[in-house]
Order: structure tokens, then C-alpha cells, then sequence
């Protein structure tokens, strides 16, 4: 699904984002580098988020928030329902998207963090074994280009 996309010179992050969103009927997403000099998630493409999100957004710590989590646990990170979260992965102003269900993975180019991508859904949603798995799958194939 992304081969194509992952193909053109250059990459429009913004296109693959939006076709991973699209695989899950999605209605928000982000997609972050990690940034090796300092250690932090930097946005490169969003869709569905807010102005007033977007400062909290840009730049990430590994460890905060949901794709900050997904980071740092290199393992996905799922809310059911991002606005009854109380286990307090979610940084309140996540809740201003109205986005419930999320899910982000790490981006994983063999053991090296490349960095995240995170789907968003405006229902409640458990996701499924399956559904981690083909978003990991999406992960692995933008990996290598990402870094």
C-alpha cells in the first residue's frame, strides 16, 4: 500500500500519513521523526489535529503522551478512549482533538527508534491484535526511509 507513495522523490509524509489513516477510517493521525541530535520526536506530517493542539505536538520527549509512550516502550500504546483516559498516558490537551479511540506504534528500523506514527479515531475503539499489527506493519515499511 505504501510502496508507491514511499517511492516518490520526495516523500510526501503527508500522503503516507494519510494512507495509513485511511486503512484504519480514521479521522486524525501524526507522524514523527526522532530526532538524533537531541533525542526528541519532531512532527513531520498531521492530519485532523487542531491549531491549538499543534505546539504541543511539534516536538515530543520520548516518554510523554501517547507517541512519547510508544516511544519509550517500543511497543504500541492504545487508548480505548483518549477522552476518559485515566491512566494518564494522554497529556490533557490531547483531549481537545474530541479524538476516543488511539493508537500509536513505534517506527523501529531493526533496534533503532526511527520514530512514531499514531492513528486516531473519533469512536470509542479496542484495537485489535491484528490492528496493532498491521499499523507496526506500516511502521516497518516507512522505517527506512524516515531516518
Amino acid at each position: 500500500m505504501l510502496s508507491s507513495l514511499l517511492q516518490s522523490t520526495p516523500i510526501d509524509w503527508q500522503a503516507v500519513l494519510q494512507a495509513v489513516i485511511q486503512n484504519f477510517d480514521g479521522s486524525t493521525g501524526t507522524l514523527h521523526r526522532l530526532d538524533p541530535a537531541d533525542g526528541l520526536l519532531k512532527l513531520v506530517a498531521h492530519q485532523g489535529i487542531p491549531p491549538q493542539i499543534m505546539p504541543m505536538i511539534n516536538i515530543i520527549p520520548v516518554g510523554k503522551g501517547i507517541a512519547g509512550a510508544a516511544a519509550e516502550r517500543r511497543e504500541p500504546v492504545e487508548l480505548c478512549n483518549l477522552q476518559a483516559d485515566l491512566g494518564g498516558v494522554a497529556k490533557e490537551g490531547a483531549r481537545q482533538t474530541n479524538v476516543q479511540g488511539s493508537l500509536a506504534v513505534p517506527i523501529l528500523e531493526g533496534d533503532t527508534l526511527r520514530g512514531t506514527i499514531g492513528v486516531g479515531l473519533m469512536v470509542p475503539h479496542d484495537f485489535t491484535e491484528e490492528e496493532k499489527t498491521r499499523l507496526l506493519g506500516f511502521a516497518g515499511e516507512i522505517a527506512g526511509y524516515l531516518g
